[in-house]
């Protein structure tokens, strides 16, 4: 499938699918919306000094980069976990310009060093678990994740990611207490969610778009 790079607004890079007429992350700002979806509105939720977290959609790579910043910055932990079924060739990731606008360039080439498929160090006191695959498959024990970034393509591109058997598998992946952060605020998701359990709220999106979902397993 092809694939374009793109500048987005905030002057970071986007990745544009023409067969889907898809974008891997906002035109308003790739590096925008990723910091207000899932770290302000997700990560610095979390109370706790070591923060487990899963992400569906490693994609670009960006949501763990920006992790990795404000952990560095803010003394915390992470375990992360991170599921993608089609991993981005090199020289794709080659054209990406997150390393370089967040000042983060030896950190962004590791990232995408450390190979799928085996949980290591990151950055000396983290872990990174990289899981090339079906998110329904991923090998994470019940009741273990403080926070799940739900990063896959919307609804109208892969409505099967938003439904009962995949968002299960979440559900029973975190903790009594534990959240989930995405960009979609689709009705029938947030619907899907509160039939699994869990306390759905709509926050402020980011630019260009309305809302967003926090939802807290009950």
């Amino acid at each position: 499938m092809k694939i374009e790079t793109l500048l987005s607004a905030d002057g970071s890079s986007t990745l544009f699918l023409p067969e889907m007429n898809e974008t891997y992350h906002s035109r308003h700002g790739a590096i925008t919306e990723s910091q207000h979806v899932y770290i302000d509105q997700g990560l610095a939720r979390c109370s706790v000094e070591v923060v487990n977290v899963l992400e569906f959609g490693f994609g670009t790579g960006l949501n763990a980069l920006l992790s990795l910043r404000y952990a560095q910055k803010h003394g915390i932990r992470l375990n992360y976990a991170s599921v993608e079924i089609y991993p981005l060739p090199p020289s794709i990731i080659h054209q990406i310009n997150y390393g370089s606008q967040l000042g983060m360039e030896a950190s962004w080439q590791t990232l995408h060093q450390i190979p799928w498929g085996e949980k290591q160090d990151w950055e000396k006191i983290h872990t990174l678990f990289k899981y090339e695959g079906d998110f329904r498959a991923v090998p994470i024990l019940p009741a273990t994740i403080d926070l799940i970034y739900y990063d896959a393509f919307g609804p109208s591109k892969q409505a099967e990611v938003w439904q009962n058997d995949y968002l299960e598998k979440a559900f029973d992946s975190l903790k009594s207490e534990g959240l989930l952060v995405t960009y979609c605020a689709q009705g029938q998701f947030k619907r899907n969610l509160k039939e699994l359990g869990f306390q759905v709220e709509a926050l402020k999106g980011p630019p260009g778009k309305l809302e967003m979902v926090l939802a807290k397993k009950i």
